[in-house]
Parts: C-alpha cells; structure tokens; sequence
C-alpha cells in the first residue's frame, strides 16, 4: 500500500491525526519550458540549465529516498519513469500527473500571457497517463491514476465561466476512467482583479467551497492544494468540512526559513499536505532540505533549528549554501500566485 493511501485513510477516519503528505511537484516543464529543470549549482556559469534527463534522475533520485509521498511530474515523464521503467511499482511513492495546465502558467521567458485572466486548457489526456497510451486498450491497473487539477478564480465572469465548465468536463472524464484526482486553486493571477488584497484569501475559499458544492462527494478531489495565506484562512479552510484534506504549494523559492515556517505554520492550523516545487529544486541539496521538510512535518523540530541544522549538513557537503545563515533565517512575504 502506497503511504498516500495509508495516510489519506488515517485522515478520513480522524480529521485531528498527525499524519502529513509531501510531495515533490516537478511539474515545472508544464510551465517554464527549457529553464524548467532549473540551473546547475554551484557551478553554473554559462546560463545553461539542466536537462530534462537530469531532472529525471532527480526525480529518480528523490523517489528511491522514501522521503516523500507523492512524485508530480508531467504526462511526458510518468511516460518515461512509470510506464517504461515502472519507477513506482514496488516503490511506496504515489507517481501523479499535472492534468491540465491553465494559461497562468504559460510562463516563457519572454511572453506574457499572464496579463489576462486564466483560461482553461488541458494537454494531457487521462487515458494516456493512465497506460501510457491514448489507443492501447485498458489491460490491467493503471501506472498512474493521479493527478493535479487546477484552477485560478480571478473575479472575471466570462473568464470562471470557462473555468467552471472545464472543471465540469474533466470531473466527468476522470469519474469515466476511474481517475483520482487533487484541487488546486491560486490566487488571482490578473494584479487588478477588483478584489482587495486583504480579501483575497477570502475569494479563494468561497471561490473553491462553492466550485465543489454542486460535486458528489464520492467525486470530491483527494485533498487540495492552495497558497497558504495565513492563518484565519488557513483555519476556516480546514475547519469547513471534515471531508476535505487541506494542502499547501510552496510558490517561489523564497529562504530556506519561508519553506520551513510555512510547512510549520500551514500544519498548526490544519493543513496535512505540502507540496513544493521551486523550494525543492532550488535548494542547495534537494534531498537534504526534503529531510528537514520532513522532521518538521512530523515535529521532531523547530523551522529555525532545521535552518541551523541545513546550513551544518551544507558545510558537511562542502557545498556553498547561496546565503548567509542570518539572511537564510529571514522571513519573506509568502508567493500569492503561481509565478511570483
């Protein structure tokens, strides 16, 4: 039984368990294109960035850890890591896919399209992430049966319309194949939506409370996904309905202190999922900053005790850590969106 599994159950059937999910999103080429395996460290002088191979083996790398609970990646790499190696076949990691990928995270890095309000559109289709095909007949469990599906509400009629309707369409598809899968909701991703700032936290709980009202809960997403932003937020969320398991995304890379006060914080008032990307791939030594990410998840230690301890294992490593201890404890503004 995959630990997700295990851990979902002990959740459902008591709300108040001190279980936590983690999962490493290395979704990012449904994002970024060529930079989204990032840039070598510390030796990357020239702009180049790794390889789609290299992200791979990171992703081989982290899943053979038993760190985490959860691997997202793309449906072109789960074509590669769970249908042709059958990466997680004897392994206790959950392998999951990005289902759709909205116009807000069309993130070139020279276009812009995230000046209007996100639109709905999906590359991949449930069937091919499935079994690694879109004509093989269904044989067989599914390789994959995960996936993030996600949405920004953005005070735009016409824009949440769509929204809504694609949300509709896909639950439809995924109830058909017997697909799982988990909500994600950002914040706005348009500057000027009309709303206020200090209400946007607000917007996203009623926007995804009221998108899951009309959802039979035999068809409600595993658990969700959101900025953490704050908190009351935080609470109201966790507190709505004792059916819905409460997740955070980690946004930006930010200090090492923001990716651990938030996991602490995010957990103290309900959340029992974390899922980061850019914290992960941006740390010094991912494996190890996953090992803090997972002590605190299970509160063997202080967020400011795992930056002292992370700065200690980098000098172990011999590697450069890419600030000072003191600027590395800093707490910067939490990302509100997904490129910020």
């Amino acid at each position: 039984m995959k630990t997700l599994d295990q851990k979902l159950e002990t959740l459902r059937k008591n709300p108040g368990a001190n279980e936590f999910i983690l999962a490493d999103a290395k979704d990012a080429d449904m994002a970024f294109g060529i930079a989204a395996p990032g840039a070598p460290y510390p030796n990357n002088k020239d702009g180049r960035f790794y390889s789609m191979n290299d992200f791979m083996d990171q992703m081989r790398e982290m899943t053979a850890s038993g760190l985490i609970d959860i691997m997202l990646a793309s449906n072109s790499v789960m074509s590669r890591l769970a249908h042709e190696e059958q990466l997680f076949e004897k392994s206790p990691v959950t392998p999951a896919i990005r289902a759709n990928d909205t116009s807000d995270v069309w993130i070139s890095r020279v276009a812009d399209y995230r000046a209007k309000p996100s639109m709905p559109f999906s590359s991949a289709y449930i069937h091919e992430a499935q079994y690694g095909s879109l004509t093989a007949p269904v044989a067989g469990r599914p390789k994959v049966n995960l996936g993030l599906y996600s949405m920004t509400f953005n005070n735009d009629l016409e824009a949440d319309y769509f929204s809504l309707q694609a949300f509709r369409e896909f639950r439809a598809e995924a109830a058909e194949a017997g697909f799982d899968y988990f909500l994600e909701v950002f914040a706005p991703n348009v500057e000027d939506c009309g709303i206020a700032a200090n209400d946007i936290p607000a917007f996203v709980n009623d926007s995804l409370t009221r998108a899951l009202a009309g959802v039979g809960r035999a068809n409600w997403p595993k658990f969700l996904k959101i900025p953490y932003m704050g908190p009351q937020a935080m609470e109201e969320l966790a507190n709505y309905d004792s059916d819905l398991i409460v997740g955070i995304l980690g946004g930006g890379s930010g200090t090492s202190y923001d990716a651990f006060k938030q996991l602490t914080e995010a957990k103290k008032y309900g959340a029992r999922v974390a899922l980061y990307g850019r914290k992960i791939k941006d740390a010094e030594h991912p494996l190890t900053f996953v090992r803090y990410l997972r002590d605190l998840s299970e509160d063997k230690l202080s967020a400011e005790e795992a930056v002292k301890a992370y700065h200690a294992d980098l000098e172990k490593l011999g590697l450069p850590a890419k600030r000072s201890l003191e600027a590395d404890m800093e707490l910067t503004d939490p990302s509100m969106s997904y490129a910020r």
